[in-house]
């Protein structure tokens, strides 16, 4: 059992993602004063940050959690995180005006082998993707809805015809907001 990972360092994980193909940086919070591991997948960036220590003088932990933060121009509805949260598992999105946090969280508690590492970094980019593609397809839907509605106040804020022609009007299909 000499084979299970059962704590974790930032230089353990800087082993793990960069025998994955990642490329790897150590960064420190200037805030926190706390060191991490950044990389990226998909052109988006993300950062891996320590969770839980364990007593010791070798900066060890049991947990993490992988985070990507993008930031939000303008209005994004709660629906579509709930729509994500809905319908995937392991990763969580989280909408925190003006930022959209993307979070999974990684735990060797018990002990893992470096296959289960392996395989938690090939779900994250997995997800990653998954939800680079998800947010495009939402957005160009909200696009296309807030248009149909700007172009239908737009229509409804022409004067009324006379009362001639309201005839020719109700030929036209209902538009339903």
């Amino acid at each position: 059992m000499s084979d299970l990972t059962m704590k974790l360092t930032l230089d353990v994980l800087r082993d793990v993602l960069q025998q994955a193909g990642y490329r790897v940086e150590t960064l420190t919070d200037p805030v926190a004063n706390v060191a991490y591991v950044r990389s990226a997948t998909g052109g988006l960036a993300f950062d891996i940050r320590p969770g839980n220590r364990l007593a010791g003088p070798d900066q060890s932990f049991v947990d993490v959690a992988f985070t990507a933060v993008l930031q939000i121009q303008g209005e994004l509805p709660l629906d579509v995180v709930n729509r994500w949260n809905a319908t995937r598992r392991f990763a969580r999105l989280q909408l925190s005006q003006p930022f959209l946090v993307f979070c999974l969280d990684v735990s060797v508690a018990g002990g893992v082998t470096q296959d289960y590492l392996r395989a938690q970094i090939e779900i994250w980019d997995q997800l990653v993707q998954q939800l680079i593609a998800f947010l495009r397809d939402e957005l160009k839907q909200l696009s296309v809805r807030e248009t149909a509605a700007a172009a239908a106040d737009q229509q409804a804020a022409l004067p009324s015809a006379p009362a001639h022609d309201k005839a020719a009007q109700t030929a036209t299909p209902a538009l339903i907001q």
